[in-house]
């Protein structure tokens, strides 16, 4: 597996716990538990954004990763 799959596959994963925490947060009743995570989506969404950069970066600058 290259690099970038491997990039790719830790920023699908990333997406999917967002998702989860979200689901958690609104299904929740204790309002700490929801904060709580609330606060770990939101962070989990920086990671997100993060590795999405990373991506696009190494597609600019990889010429081996054009394509994938």
């Amino acid at each position: 597996m290259t690099v970038i799959s491997n990039v790719k596959q830790s920023l699908s994963t990333i997406k999917g716990i967002e998702s989860q925490l979200s689901i958690l947060a609104l299904n929740s009743q204790d309002p700490e538990a929801q904060r709580t995570f609330h606060e770990i989506m939101i962070m989990m969404n920086e990671i997100k954004k993060d590795l999405q950069v990373r991506v696009n970066e190494m597609l600019l600058e990889e010429p081996q990763y054009k394509g994938s």
